[in-house]
C-alpha cells in the first residue's frame, strides 16, 4: 500500500513559530524537529487557523530531519513544510507508531534541500498491515505501567560537552570490530552479525559464533562508513560479530538505559556525516552534550533514571 491508501494527507498549518504569540497555555506547535515529538513550544492562534487532532501523525517534508514522524498526543498546529497524516480507518496508537518508523526508513530516498519529500509523500510504499512482532506474543499491544507525563524533566542548560574518545579525555574506550568478510561466516543461531546498516540495530543476520571475531556487548556501536548509514549509532547489549566499518565504545557506567539515552543524543550528530564525509576517523574527536553533575562529570544516574521514567521503559530487558 501507499501512504495515500492508509492516510488522509494534509499540508499542515504553514505557520512561522517566531511570528506567533508564545504562551504555555496555548496549543502545541510542531516544527521540522526530531526532539520532543517535533514540538518546539506552545502558541496562541487565531480561531481561523487550521488546527489538527491528537492522534494525527506529523511528517517533516524537508530540512535535516525529513520524515522524522511522530504521533501527536495533543491537538496542534504546524510549521511550514510539515505534513499531517490522519488514518482513513480506525488505527491504534501502536499501529500509527509502526507506520511512523516505516516512513522513517524511506529517508535514504530523499535529501534536504535536494530531493525533498513534498511531491512524493502520498506515493511512499508502506506495509499493508502491522506485523505480529509489533505486538506482544499474545497479539496484544505492548503494555506499560508508567504513566505518560510522569517522566523526569530535561534542562539542557545544565548539560556539558564531552568528547567521545577516552584517549581524548572523553567517555569511551573505542575498538574497531574485527570481521572483514561476511562470506566467511556460517549461518547459525549463536550470535548476531552486525554491519553498516541503519535499521534493525545494525543486525544483518544470525551466525555461528567465532570467538576470534567476537565483540563484547554492553557497548555503543558507531557506524563510521557505509552509504546511507554513516553517523548512525546503536546500543548493543549482547556479544556479536561486527564488520570492520563499525567502531564500538565501552564505559563501565553503560547499561541499556544509559546506552539508549546516549544513542538518542548521538543521533543529533548524524546529519554532519555522509558516505562522502566518513565518520570513522572523527568518532574519537566528536563532542556530544550530556547531563553533568556539579563536579562536571557525566551524570550517569540522571540518564538512567530519565529513561526509566518514560512509558514502555519497563519493557526494556536488562
Amino acid at each position: 500500500m501507499k501512504v495515500d491508501d492508509l492516510f488522509w494527507v494534509y499540508s499542515g498549518s504553514k505557520l512561522d513559530f517566531e511570528k506567533q504569540a508564545q504562551d504555555v497555555t496555548g496549543i502545541n506547535f510542531v516544527s521540522r524537529n526530531s526532539n520532543n515529538n517535533g514540538v518546539v513550544g506552545r502558541v496562541i492562534v487565531d480561531a481561523s487557523i487550521k488546527t489538527f487532532r491528537a492522534g494525527d501523525i506529523t511528517v517533516p517534508l524537508g530540512g535535516s530531519y525529513l520524515l522524522s514522524c511522530f504521533v501527536q498526543d495533543e491537538d496542534f498546529v504546524t510549521a511550514q513544510n510539515v505534513a499531517v497524516l490522519r488514518a482513513k480507518v480506525p488505527m491504534s496508537t501502536l499501529d500509527k507508531w509502526f507506520y511512523c518508523y516505516a516512513l522513517r526508513e524511506n529517508r535514504f530516498k530523499f535529501s534536504a534541500f535536494g530531493r525533498e519529500v513534498n511531491k512524493y509523500i502520498k506515493d511512499i510504499e508502506l506495509p499493508d498491515s502491522v506485523p505480529s512482532w509489533a505486538n506482544d506474543v499474545n497479539g496484544n499491544p505492548m503494555q506499560t505501567t508508567i504513566q505518560k507525563g510522569k517522566s523526569a524533566t530535561i534542562d539542557t542548560n545544565k548539560w556539558k560537552y564531552f568528547t567521545i574518545g577516552e584517549e581524548k579525555g572523553g567517555l569511551f574506550r573505542l575498538e574497531r570490530c574485527k570481521n572483514s568478510s561476511a562470506g566467511d561466516l556460517l549461518d547459525g543461531d549463536d550470535c548476531f552479525y552486525l554491519g553498516a546498516k541503519k535499521s534493525a540495530n545494525c543486525v544483518m543476520r544470525r551466525v555461528v559464533r567465532d570467538d576470534n571475531l567476537i565483540t563484547k556487548g554492553n557497548c555503543i556501536v558507531f557506524i563510521g562508513n557505509g552509504q546511507g548509514s554513516v553517523g548512525y549509532s546503536n546500543y548493543m547489549n549482547e556479544d556479536f560479530i561486527g564488520t570492520a566499518d563499525l567502531t564500538v565504545g565501552y564505559n563501565e557506567n553503560l547499561n541499556p538505559f544509559v546506552g539508549l539515552f546516549i544513542v538518542a543524543v548521538l543521533d543529533l550528530e548524524r546529519p554532519k556525516y555522509s558516505f562522502g564525509r566518513k565518520w570513522s576517523a572523527r568518532i574519537a574527536d566528536t563532542k556530544i552534550k550530556l547531563p553533568a553533575t556539579a563536579q562536571g562529570l557525566p551524570d550517569w544516574t540522571y540518564m538512567e533514571q530519565y529513561m526509566k521514567s518514560l512509558p514502555y521503559s519497563d519493557n526494556i530487558r536488562v
